[in-house]
C-alpha cells in the first residue's frame, strides 16, 4: 500500500513537468509551421503516453508510407499461416512494371521469377520499391486483403489503403486513396516499437529493417545524425502536381534516444509550394524541434 502511495504521489509531481514540456513542444510545432505554403501534420507520442500534435486528426495521403502498414500485414499473414520469411513468392514478367521506382527491378532486370519474403520486404521498407510493395500486396489479397488483415491486427481505421503502386502509376490522384492521420500512423509506430517488434521474428526483421532505411536521410533522420539515437522511419514521396505543387512529402517513425526517452513522430507535408529539398527540410526542422524539446 506505501510503495502504492509513493507512486502516485511521485506521478503527481512529473506529470505536470511531462505536460509543460509537450505543450512547449506543440507551441513550437504551431509557430514553425505558421504560415508555411504547405499542408502540415505533425504527432508526437513520448514514452507511449504523452502526444504533442498539429492537425493530428486530419487526414493526408501516405505515399510510400503506406509500405510500413503494408509490411505488418504480410508479417501477421506469414505468422499466422505457419509459413517463414524464408518461403518464395513467385511473379510474372508482367508484375514488374519498368517505368515505377525500382532498385530491384534495375538489378535484377525481368530475369528472376521468385524471391524471398525476406527479400521482398527488404526491398520495399529498405530501399522502398514499389514492385517488390505491388508483389507483397498482391500475395496477401490485394488492398481488400490487406484492409482485413488491418482490422484483424487492431489497426486503426483511420490507415486505409485503397490503391497498389501499379493504380498510383496509372492514376497518380488514386495515391490519395491511402491515407491516415498523423496521430493514427504516431501510434502504430508508437505500438509497434513499444510491443510488436518483440512478439516474433517476422516482426523483429522489420524494425531492423526500418533501421537501415535508405531513403529520406535529409528528413527525419537529418538532426539525429550527430548523435547516438536509434531511429526507424518509413518515407513517402509525391507527385508533381498540374499547379506547380509537390502532392505530399512524408516521414514516419519512432526514435529511441541515449536518455532513455523514446518517441513514435508522423510528419506529413501535402500540396507544398516548395521543391523537394526545401520540404525535407521543413521534416528535418519538425524532427529537430522535438529532439531538442526532449533533450533540453
Amino acid at each position: 500500500m506505501r510503495k502504492l502511495l509513493f507512486i502516485i504521489i511521485y506521478l503527481s509531481f512529473i506529470s505536470p513537468a511531462f505536460a509543460d514540456g509537450n505543450k512547449a513542444i506543440e507551441n513550437a510545432l504551431q509557430e514553425y509551421i505558421k504560415g508555411k505554403d504547405a499542408r502540415i501534420g505533425v504527432a508526437v507520442i513520448i514514452n507511449g503516453k504523452d502526444t504533442a500534435s498539429v492537425n493530428g486528426n486530419r487526414d493526408f495521403p501516405m505515399m510510400s508510407v503506406v509500405k510500413f502498414p503494408l509490411a505488418l500485414t504480410v508479417a501477421h499473414w506469414i505468422d499466422t499461416n505457419g509459413m517463414s520469411l524464408n518461403d518464395s513468392i513467385t511473379f510474372r514478367k508482367n508484375d514488374l512494371d519498368e517505368d515505377t521506382y525500382s532498385p530491384m527491378l534495375k538489378k535484377y532486370g525481368k530475369s528472376r521469377n521468385a524471391m524471398t519474403v525476406r527479400e521482398l520486404l527488404e526491398w520495399s521498407l529498405v530501399e522502398s520499391d514499389n514492385n517488390a510493395a505491388d508483389i507483397l500486396l498482391h500475395r496477401v489479397g490485394g488492398t481488400s486483403g490487406v484492409t482485413s488483415i488491418m482490422r484483424q491486427m487492431g489497426i486503426s481505421d483511420e490507415i486505409v489503403i485503397g490503391a497498389s503502386e501499379e493504380d498510383m502509376h496509372r492514376d497518380p490522384y488514386l495515391s490519395y486513396l491511402n491515407r491516415t492521420t498523423p496521430l493514427a500512423m504516431a501510434q502504430l509506430f508508437n505500438r509497434f516499437d513499444a510491443e510488436m517488434r518483440n512478439t516474433s521474428l517476422s516482426y523483429s526483421v522489420i524494425a531492423t529493417m526500418l533501421e537501415q532505411c535508405r531513403t529520406g536521410i535529409d528528413r527525419l533522420v537529418a538532426p539525429l545524425l550527430s548523435s547516438d539515437a536509434t531511429i526507424g522511419h518509413k518515407t513517402g514521396t509525391g507527385f508533381p502536381t498540374p499547379d506547380g505543387r509537390i502532392s505530399a512529402i512524408n516521414d514516419c517513425g519512432y526514435v529511441n534516444l541515449p536518455n532513455g526517452v523514446r518517441y513514435s513522430i508522423a510528419v506529413f507535408v501535402a500540396d507544398s509550394g516548395y521543391d523537394m529539398a526545401r520540404t525535407s527540410a521543413i521534416i528535418a526542422e519538425i524532427s529537430r524541434i522535438v529532439w531538442i524539446g526532449l533533450t533540453g
